[in-house]
């Protein structure tokens, strides 16, 4: 089976135009350079197929902060834009089908209030056209209690034929002073929603406490999580997991998780698979999550599915719209899936044997009969391509490239290696080379820690790493101690309280890169994102020798300042755990420690990023500044911590590249 092209030409759509550089002299575009292509958002970043599988949408960027909803027509080969939103603050972050002619579309977007930076959702039902869009959250009124930040979302897509779903709402009381009647009902509850009129059907009653729903696919809520909060509304880490039956309503305790959360789970529900009546959740098993089935029927019996001796397991591989559970996902040196169903498993090998150059195969969405599958492939040269398979026809058709502008460019191979730290410990990561370099000595090299902490990189392709590799660096990824996926042991204590085994191992890579002969030590740089940012500064504090520049976007840099931005939300308590306090407040804060430093900083930040504020790359600035020391900092207003932008991404991969360039006398 050989791919085909079904849809060649969408790749001339105008979405996301690629940023060019200007003649000085006539303004008129020249040709475009490596920050434009690379620093280009992706096509597409989530797409659906409608239940008959005769249409798709896909969302993706519409230019700047824009995004765009785009509706294909599988059968006429037809394109046409849905909806748009500006970013300023709404953009949209996915769609999928409620009927065949109908979409829902969920918004998200950050709003600054006073000082705080506030997230908003809402959801959206519209015509395939875009017309006849109507708002599915629970309406304001003048008269509630407070604002409505979260719509909800879609807990079970149902059919996809009738144009209902069923949808967690949001609901806020209201004062019923000189009112007869008023909302009382607070908190999230599940109701069924037309989409097409609005009209909604109560499911399950409002909790003030609850977090989340599971359905099973078939339109039945079988899980609810609940997150307990003290006397002020704040969270308080324990998050109990609660099931029904098949013959009572009655809500039982199913299991939970105390503590910082995700970081240290005790149960992760997944998912339900009604025909087995069971649920599929995460659990620790010999300090490693493992996927684990258990029975709903009462007996809450237990059974091992997957378990790896090596890392976590990441989560389920889900198809259809019942969302049905059919392997588990994983990732040692690069992205893995055990597939339980036969049938998904003899499809991935051919596949695997149609796209042998794109090995990350993942099935994106399917029609409601399965024998239509939207599918995405990629690899570490190819940042990847979206096919529809037709399993009647046996044809596989490519629908989008995620990324043409780097149509033609030779991208480099990423090698995943080991490398050992101070300690003799074998530390995890990818090393990528200049494309076209095997051998390398004396380069330019780069160490880019990810962010998090709870994070760790996987193999493909990185828009980052590969833009420096372009441009002649060598460029290596450690999955530090403290990043997430390899179990309790190597997450020790998390990123921050346990910084200086963190920080040490991005340190321990750039003398490997150095005692490899791969990297000049006088031409060796870090460059960091969010915790990576900070990794790439406090590396400075660690060893002020060591990095020649430093480049740090959206970094957190007091740890003190973090806690205490945190106090205005309600997982305050929270991110104070997680921090902790002692010493390593000031030893591990950058900005406590600017008069450590040697080697020139430039930073880059979004003025409305929720993540991290842009107070901690403004202290930073200030701090070296006053200590005598070169920093400069890039503010871009309007932008959240992932600089959702391509012309944004272009100047700052620009200013980057010429900063590294400057500094380490390229």
């Amino acid at each position: 089976m050989k791919p085909s092209t079904l849809l060649a030409y969408l790749t001339l759509l105008a979405i996301g135009s690629v940023a060019t550089s200007k003649d000085a002299t006539s303004d008129k575009p020249i040709a475009t350079d490596d920050a434009s292509v690379f620093g280009a958002l992706e096509m597409a970043y989530t797409g659906a197929l409608s239940a008959d599988g005769k249409r798709m949408v896909f969302v993706g960027p519409g230019g700047g902060t824009s995004t765009i909803a785009v509706v294909i027509d599988l059968v006429d080969i037809t394109l046409t834009q849905a909806a748009r939103a500006d970013g300023k603050p709404i953009r949209i972050t996915g769609c999928d089908w409620s009927a065949a002619d109908r979409l829902v579309c969920s918004l998200y977007g950050l709003t600054r209030e006073n000082t705080v930076v506030v997230p908003i959702t809402r959801t959206l039902a519209l015509d395939a056209d875009g017309k006849n869009q109507l708002s599915l959250g629970q309406k304001n009124t003048a008269e509630q209690l407070y604002g409505r930040q979260f719509d909800g979302g879609v807990v079970d897509w149902l059919d996809g034929a009738g144009g209902s779903v069923l949808m967690s709402r949001s609901h806020v009381p209201e004062a019923t002073t000189g009112r007869l009647l008023g909302r009382v009902e607070k908190g999230m509850g599940v109701d069924k929603v037309d989409t097409r009129t609005g009209k909604a059907t109560s499911v399950e009653r409002p909790g003030s406490t609850v977090e989340g729903y599971i359905s099973d696919g078939l339109g039945n809520v079988r899980i609810m999580t609940s997150t307990a909060v003290d006397a002020s509304g704040n969270l308080r880490g324990i998050i109990t997991h609660f099931y029904r039956t098949t013959s009572d309503r009655n809500w039982r305790e199913l299991g939970s998780n105390i503590g910082d959360g995700a970081d240290h789970p005790g149960m992760i529900p997944l998912a339900v698979d009604p025909i087995v009546n069971s649920a599929y959740v995460l659990q620790p098993l010999n300090g490693r999550l493992a996927l684990y089935r258990i029975s709903l029927d009462g007996s809450l019996k237990r059974e091992l599915v997957f378990a790896s001796k090596e890392v976590d397991v990441d989560n389920v591989v889900r198809v259809g719209r019942n969302g049905r559970v059919i392997g588990a996902s994983y990732t040692t040196d690069r992205a893995q899936a055990e597939y339980f169903d036969p049938a998904y498993k003899t499809i991935h090998t051919m596949l695997s044997r149609a796209l042998p150059k794109l090995p990350l195969i993942h099935f994106i969405s399917a029609s409601a009969d399965e024998q239509v599958l939207l599918v995405g492939a990629s690899s570490d040269v190819d940042p990847g391509h979206w096919y529809i398979f037709d399993r009647v026809k046996k044809t596989l058709g490519e629908a989008i490239a995620v990324r043409p502008t780097l149509k033609g460019k030779t991208l480099a191979v990423v090698r995943a290696i080991t490398f050992p730290a101070g300690d003799g410990t074998q530390v995890p990561g990818y090393l990528t080379l200049p494309p076209g370099v095997t051998d390398a000595k004396g380069l330019p090299a780069i160490v880019l820690p990810h962010g998090g902490p709870g994070a760790r990189d996987e193999w493909g392709f990185d828009w980052l790493s590969q833009f420096f590799a372009q441009r002649g660096y060598a460029v290596l990824q450690p999955n530090f101690r403290g990043s997430t996926g390899y179990g309790d042991q190597w997450y020790v204590n998390n990123g921050f309280q346990s910084w200086k085994l963190s920080v040490g191992d991005v340190c321990d890579g750039g003398r490997w890169l150095v005692a490899q002969g791969i990297a000049d030590s006088s031409k060796l740089a870090v460059l960091g994102w969010s915790y990576g940012g900070y990794a790439a500064l406090q590396a400075n504090v660690l060893d002020s020798k060591l990095f020649k520049a430093v480049v740090a976007i959206a970094p957190v840099t007091d740890l003190a300042l973090f806690k205490n931005q945190a106090m205005a939300y309600t997982n305050s308590a929270l991110v104070a755990e997680f921090v902790g306090s002692g010493p390593h407040i000031k030893e591990g804060s950058p900005a406590q420690n600017a008069q450590a430093f040697s080697a020139p900083v430039l930073m880059f930040h979004g003025d409305i990023d929720l993540n991290v504020d842009i107070a901690q790359s403004r202290k930073m600035d200030k701090e070296l500044r006053s200590a005598g020391k070169s920093s400069q900092l890039v503010v871009y207003p309007d932008l959240d911590h992932s600089l959702r932008d391509g012309t944004a991404r272009a100047d700052m991969l620009r200013k980057a590249d010429a900063f590294l360039r400057a500094n380490l006398k390229l």
